[in-house]
Formats: C-alpha cells, sequence, structure tokens
C-alpha cells in the first residue's frame, strides 16, 4: 500500500477465469456475523442495533451507510462505509485471503464488504474524494466484476 489510506489491488490479470491463473476465491464463513447480521436485516430489525449486536458486520455498516446517503448526510454514510469496509479486510484475512484474488458476490456472506465498498467509493465521490472514489471503483470490479453490475445502480437497503 502506497499510504495508511490506500486500498489494496485485489486479483491478478485472469484471476476471474481467464488464461492466467490468479488466486483462488475468497469466501467468508457461512456461520458468521454476517449471516446474523442478514438474518436480522431481513426481520426489519433495526440497522443501527444490528451493528451493535454485531459490529464485526459489513453488512450492518453497509445497511447504515445506505440510509445516511439516502439521508443527504454524505460524511456519516463514508464513515459508515469504512468500518464496513475495515471490519471486511479483517474478515477476508481471517478467512485467507492475502490482498489479492476474487471475492465473488455470489457468495452471500461477501456481500456485505461488497456493498461497504461500493458505498465507500459512492460517498468518498459525493465528499470530492474523486481518487479514492476512483480505487474504491477499481477495487470492486478486481473483487468482483458482477458485483459492480449488481452494484452500479441502486445501492439502496
Amino acid at each position: 500500500m502506497s499510504s495508511p489510506m490506500s486500498l489494496p489491488t485485489p486479483g491478478a490479470p485472469g484471476s476471474h477465469g481467464g488464461a492466467v491463473p490468479g488466486p483462488p476465491s475468497t469466501l467468508l464463513p457461512d456461520d458468521g456475523p454476517e449471516v446474523a447480521a442478514a438474518a436480522l436485516l431481513r426481520d426489519d430489525v433495526d440497522p443501527a442495533d444490528v451493528a451493535a449486536a454485531h459490529p464485526a458486520s459489513s453488512l450492518a455498516w453497509s445497511v447504515l451507510a445506505a440510509r445516511a446517503y439516502a439521508s443527504g448526510n454524505p460524511v456519516e454514510a463514508y464513515a459508515y462505509a469504512r468500518t464496513g469496509y475495515h471490519r471486511g479486510l479483517d474478515a477476508l484475512r481471517r478467512a485467507g485471503w492475502r490482498g489479492a484474488g476474487p471475492v465473488p458476490w455470489h457468495h452471500e456472506p461477501n456481500r456485505g464488504f461488497l456493498r461497504s465498498l461500493a458505498w465507500l467509493g459512492r460517498a468518498a465521490g459525493a465528499i470530492g474524494e474523486a481518487d479514492e472514489a476512483q480505487r474504491c471503483t477499481d477495487f470492486l470490479a478486481a473483487c468482483d466484476p458482477d458485483a459492480v453490475d449488481r452494484l452500479g445502480g441502486d445501492l439502496a437497503p
């Protein structure tokens, strides 16, 4: 990393099925905080309560970021998204990710991290951090191009 605030660069050419093999996909656990938070959010538990009960859940923080952004609070959205992003990086590293390789959208527990990364980019752009917004966009595409398609439009919870 070039600075404490720069984002890792995952993936290598071909890491998403091209001719050159890359690092393996990283899948967050099916029994971790992302799954517990998703269940609570599906039951309409307040996202702040979910984040308090499961602070390691990127999903809970991404939902808080989405709500803050929708309410016209991009700085608050940025803070929530950055928290979710960092909690997600911690979880990915525990799952074996070494800063490179796919983080596929199709694996539901990965979605909180990917959503936090997308919201971080959107909020960074809204507060004038164009370089960080671009790094987030590039990082999301390197994690999983399908996530870019899924999250490129409406990121509302």
